[in-house]
């Protein structure tokens, strides 16, 4: 994929470089159907079958499947799930309260460059990789699968995401708790411009079918600093309502309820053992991959 730079302006090959090994580690036991690094929950006899590969050198000749051979003159392995990789599963807020901009870029500009390098790094330690994008409704369903072809296929639908409509984040979560199959690594990147307590059932949900969980809380520096001088006009994203006001009347207020509300998110999640990040747009991207990489490394 070394011709992705130019293609997809979202994707940055050095910051890879940078990143190094830093790997994706699940809480947990993963399922999935692929050969990869990490522990499945069967064993034994117990066992499901799941394709056939190539053999290369290197393969434990012991699943080579003979009859096959006899058949085509070629090696192949038998792939069993227990010979696992993990499933990690996209969901990107596309709604229109994500083209919030400043000097730095809207929230999806930066919630595209966040995806597009976990989604590399993803595929490059052998898992599988899907994308799910919503607003009001999902606009985008991309089920997990692992190779390189698949990941250019995601790329092409993440270059030509814009923003639009309104989201209902909660019900587009219980949603896809249910669509999503088996155990799987969801990463969630939005603004999360919603009622905590509904997130936090949907989360619920979530772990409840056994779902990993981590979110990407995406917000702009004049969200959380409120930093207007002068009267201005305040257009609502995704309701079109407005207001005109001097900043300096509301702004304290505004603080208050921003605290509350990030601290109900916070204080939630841990709660509930979902990861949880919260990233100012002007934050290098580099710096914010890292801290989360290595914080799983650390836990697991």
């Amino acid at each position: 994929m070394s011709d992705t730079s130019s293609a997809y302006p979202f994707l940055d090959h050095e910051l890879i470089g940078r990143l190094g090994n830093l790997q994706f580690l699940p809480r947990g036991l993963v399922e999935g159907t692929y050969s990869g690094m990490h522990r499945s929950p069967h064993h034994g006899a117990s066992v499901e079958f799941a394709e056939y590969r190539k053999y290369v050198p290197g393969d434990d000749t012991k699943n080579i499947d003979w009859r096959v051979f006899a058949k085509t003159d070629r090696y192949y392995l038998k792939q069993y799930i227990a010979d696992t990789n993990m499933r990690i599963c996209f969901l990107v807020d596309c709604s229109h309260s994500m083209a919030f901009e400043s000097e730095f870029g809207t929230k999806l500009d930066y919630a595209k460059k966040l995806m597009a390098t976990l989604a590399f790094v993803g595929i490059n330690q052998g898992d599988s990789v899907g994308l799910y994008c919503f607003n009001n409704e999902l606009t985008v369903e991309i089920p997990a699968k692992q190779s390189p072809r698949h990941l250019r296929m995601i790329y092409d639908r993440l270059n030509g995401l814009e923003p639009t409509a309104k989201t209902e984040i909660s019900d587009t979560l219980h949603s896809l708790a249910e669509r999503i199959p088996r155990r799987a690594f969801i990463i969630v990147i939005s603004d999360f411009f919603t009622e905590v307590s509904k997130l936090l059932e949907a989360f619920e949900h979530m772990l409840y079918r056994k779902h990993d969980l981590a979110l990407f809380h995406l917000l702009d520096k004049q969200e959380v600093n409120f930093d207007f001088d002068y009267p201005i006009k305040f257009n609502d994203m995704e309701s079109k309502q407005s207001l005109t006001t001097e900043p300096g009347n509301i702004k304290q207020d505004y603080i208050a309820a921003l605290d509350i509300y990030l601290k109900q998110m916070s204080d939630g999640c841990a709660e509930h053992k979902v990861d949880y990040q919260r990233i100012i747009t002007d934050t290098p991207l580099e710096d914010a991959l890292s801290s989360f990489l290595l914080e799983r490394i650390h836990r697991h």
